[in-house]
């Protein structure tokens, strides 16, 4: 089980690992994100930036080290990571190397409720996330393609190979709960009909009970 951090935003953990490279400013910080695609992984906006650079300042795991001014920009604070950031910056990132985490993504609830829906609305609703998904897909490895004939080294993109490795098994096992859903052999899939064969709504309250009692 990982222990609890000091920060735990993943944005705080590319903010260490950039400073724990070379001392930088928050400008910096976004644009070598940008350059290297980190903002695909993880969620970039220039608020939040400000925000964990400050908690990470306020926890003593980073501090300014100088403020500097290029030609008519404003001033800008660089900041450095100290030797005890340095420290919770690498265990944290052996941690979620080492460690399974449980994932609470959106998609997971909305399977954990499908049985309120009707098994033909739920069907045509994954046979859209499916189209959807092929779009997405083909678009990830596009710009993998083109990064890496850019030249940037694999090593900077794995994370990216590792969202489309998810995506594309996420397709593959969506493709077949749609194909069983409508061919009928789906297990419980006679009284998750008979849920919906009388009132809607009745169904749809047994239904969720069915998939929240399991």
């Amino acid at each position: 089980m990982g222990s609890k951090r000091k920060v735990s935003n993943p944005l705080a953990l590319a903010v260490m690992a950039l400073l724990y490279e070379r001392p930088m400013h928050p400008y910096e910080m976004v644009s070598t994100m940008r350059e290297r695609g980190k903002h695909e992984s993880v969620r970039l906006r220039y608020s939040s930036l400000y925000s964990v650079v400050e908690a990470l300042e306020k926890k003593r795991l980073i501090v300014a080290r100088e403020t500097v001014r290029e030609g008519r920009r404003p001033e800008r604070t660089v900041y450095g990571i100290t030797d005890a950031g340095g420290e919770e910056f690498l265990s944290w990132l052996r941690e979620l190397l080492r460690e399974p985490a449980k994932e609470y993504t959106q998609f997971a609830a909305g399977l954990s409720f499908i049985a309120a829906l009707p098994p033909e609305e739920a069907a045509a609703l994954l046979g859209e996330r499916v189209r959807l998904l092929e779009g997405e897909i083909g678009e990830m490895k596009s710009r993998l393609d083109i990064v890496l004939g850019q030249g940037l080294p694999r090593l900077f993109l794995i994370e990216s190979e590792h969202e489309l490795v998810l995506r594309e098994a996420e397709l593959g096992w969506v493709r077949d709960l749609v194909g069983e859903i409508r061919g009928g052999t789906l297990g419980g899939i006679r009284g998750w009909k008979d849920f919906h064969s009388g009132s809607t709504a009745d169904g749809a309250e047994v239904a969720g009970k069915e998939a929240v009692d399991g």
